[in-house]
């Protein structure tokens, strides 16, 4: 469910205005992605979520643990294990057993999957600035910032 709606909601608390930033940050959100995996798909027969492994993995160049990449992607091991097994088969990731356990495997980009990955990410960063090109950088600083914050208010109860 997205939103409770706004006729029940006592409009001089401000939770009204929460809620419909709440519905603006979410409806952006899935615009964005949406257009994200579109383009994903069309210029590099990808999907988002392999997008993401592959960023993950690109930031630790000397591999992950799957259990580590699943916490770190918040999703499960099961959705990992598909999504790896996938860019293994296209040569974009290695999986190797973990020194002295042979029930954790560690997993990597490969240098294809590293080169794959960088002109992905590119295009990526090109496709935000489009996306977003109509905030002004010290607005989007100001975002930025603000929600940094409410991150770090509400990050630490959970």
């Amino acid at each position: 469910m997205v939103s409770a709606p706004l006729s029940v909601i006592d409009a001089r608390s401000g939770d009204k205005e929460r809620l419909r930033l709440w519905i603006r940050m979410l409806r952006t959100t899935r615009i964005v992605e949406g257009e994200l995996r579109e383009r994903l798909k069309r210029d590099f027969d990808s999907t988002l979520p392999r997008f993401d492994v592959m960023s993950a993995l690109y930031r630790e160049p000397e591999g992950m643990l799957m259990t580590d990449l699943s916490r770190f992607l918040l999703v499960s091991n099961g959705n990992v294990t598909g999504i790896v097994d996938r860019l293994v088969a296209d040569g974009y990731v290695a999986r190797a057993k973990r020194e002295g356990d042979k029930r954790t495997s560690v997993v990597r980009l490969t240098p294809a999957g590293t080169a794959f990955f960088e002109k992905m990410a590119a295009a990526h960063e090109r496709w935000i600035a489009e996306l977003l090109g109509g905030i002004g950088t010290a607005e989007v600083r100001r975002l930025s910032e603000m929600l940094h914050l409410f991150r770090s208010n509400w990050e630490g109860e959970h």
